[in-house]
């Protein structure tokens, strides 16, 4: 079965980032393997991956390997400041569920959106009484270099084609 619309898609990699900064470009750096132990599952078409991402695994089958660099402009293109804020650190509360430990800087914390789905924000520095978190995406900024093996592709079920994820084993929820 090949790579279409609307089907579950494994994949094994590994992911390397570069900048290209200045005009001085950096060489490639590891920052995610995932191999037959731990593979990367998807549904194809509704994820929230760069379109450039699904558009070079467009058509290929299982067995396959895959090589390929996305440009940060077809990635997760460059830092939007405004995504950069001030907060009070009073909000990072034991109360609220954070301990000291979780404010260091460099640190992710998990956070919820408005909306309640899951969101991330990078700690940059500790100012005292408050912190500076960026909430851009953590390979914003990058070039992401990807090679790695089609391990699976299926078609969806019913429900992950409702849902819009990947159901199971590999996936968001045990059937």
């Amino acid at each position: 079965m090949k790579i279409t619309e609307n089907t579950v898609v494994g994949l094994t990699y590994e992911l390397k980032v570069s900048k290209d900064a200045d005009e001085i470009e950096s060489a490639p750096f590891s920052v995610e393997i995932r191999d037959s132990e731990d593979p990367f599952y998807f549904l194809f078409g509704a994820s929230d991956l760069p379109p450039k991402f699904e558009e070079l695994l467009a058509g290929k089958s299982q067995g396959e390997e895959f090589s390929f660099v996305l440009p940060m402009a077809d990635a997760y293109g460059e830092v939007d400041e405004d995504l950069i804020v001030n907060l009070p650190k009073t909000q990072f509360s034991d109360e609220n569920g954070f301990t000291g430990e979780m404010l260091k800087e460099g640190n992710f914390l998990p956070l919820m959106d408005e909306n309640g789905y899951p969101m991330q924000a990078k700690i940059l520095k500790d100012l005292g009484e408050e912190i500076l978190l960026d909430f851009n995406h953590p390979l914003v900024g990058f070039d992401l270099h990807f090679e790695g093996n089609i391990e699976e592709v299926r078609e969806a079920t019913k429900d992950e084609l409702a849902h819009g994820h990947v159901h199971g084993v590999h996936g968001e929820h045990d059937e």
